[in-house]
């Protein structure tokens, strides 16, 4: 059995449900009963029961035994015995709790995960790839035009300034406030 199969299983079931804070420690040192130790957070009960569940699947698929599964009654931790490698999926409170990393995590594995950003297509979408380059291109008029806006803000606030008169700041403060004259319309009888 190749343990650096059956432990890309197990994390891709975990990225596949967006598991949260994933670590894989190397145990083969510690105990002869497991090889790796692989822990992941769920945000929630039903999320840690999909992740152990997604776990379960993608193991499955690749051939490897999964042994027996613990805890998926509460949700709140739950243990996936794959055999080579063991799986906990905690809800964050549960996890900082319990500490496993402090027990299991002498020696932590490098992973490649995937962080790559996906991005979904909505049903109106049907140009696909037509429709985002247009919408790169279209991107740059925005900026421009944006930049364009405070200019022409502060044009007008100069030529507000040259209408006003040669009244200064502290003079407009210090006089009192004046009312326009009412315009009076003559009737004729």
């Amino acid at each position: 059995m190749d343990i650096r199969k059956l432990q890309r299983a197990i994390v891709d079931g975990l990225e596949d449900v967006k598991g949260q804070n994933i670590v894989v420690f190397n145990t083969e040192h510690l105990s002869p009963l497991f090889e790796r130790v692989v822990i992941a957070s769920g945000t929630s009960n039903r999320q840690t029961k999909a992740l152990a569940s997604s776990v379960r699947d993608a193991v499955k698929s690749r051939g490897f035994p999964v042994m027996r599964t613990e805890g998926e009654d509460n949700g709140e931790w739950i243990i996936v015995d794959c055999g080579a490698a063991v799986v906990h999926v905690m809800q964050p409170a549960i996890r900082t709790y319990y500490h496993l990393e402090e027990i299991w995590g002498d020696k932590p594995v490098k992973l490649k995960l995937d962080d790559k950003p996906v991005s979904l297509v909505k049903a109106s979408n049907d140009a696909g790839p037509a429709r985002k380059a247009s919408a790169k291109k279209a991107a740059p008029a925005k900026k421009a035009a944006a930049k364009k806006v405070p200019a022409k803000k502060t044009a007008a606030k100069k030529a507000v300034t040259r209408t006003v008169g040669v009244k200064s700041a502290a003079a407009k403060k210090a006089a009192p406030a004046r009312k326009a004259p009412a315009k009076k319309t003559a009737t004729r009888s």
